[in-house]
């Protein structure tokens, strides 16, 4: 027969090494939850980036189309102003 002594150490031996294998798989767990964790924060930070990106580009648009937009009306202006500023020149010189 066996000694309860060194019974005892076996079985406590083995929930040693089945503890250590629970720990073993939790660490492993979390570390995927982890690193799930950061790749969905990555995700989400590359999305974020890219509708920073998008604004940027539709309000460089606005822009360009808004300095457009000014320059065609202060053509406009200009042509409205040139005849009436040369009639007036054409008045002035032309009673002389």
């Amino acid at each position: 027969m066996r000694c309860p002594e060194k019974c005892g150490r076996q079985w406590r031996l083995k929930q040693e090494k089945l503890e250590w294998k629970k720990q073993k798989e939790e660490e492993a767990k979390e570390e995927v939850g982890k690193k799930q964790e950061e790749k969905a924060e990555k995700q989400k930070k590359k999305q974020k980036k890219e509708k920073t990106m998008e604004v940027k580009r539709v309000a460089e648009e606005w822009e360009i189309w808004d300095e457009k937009e000014e320059a065609a009306r202060s053509e406009e202006e200009a042509k409205k102003l040139v005849p009436e500023e040369f009639c007036k020149w054409i008045k002035v010189f032309g009673k002389k």
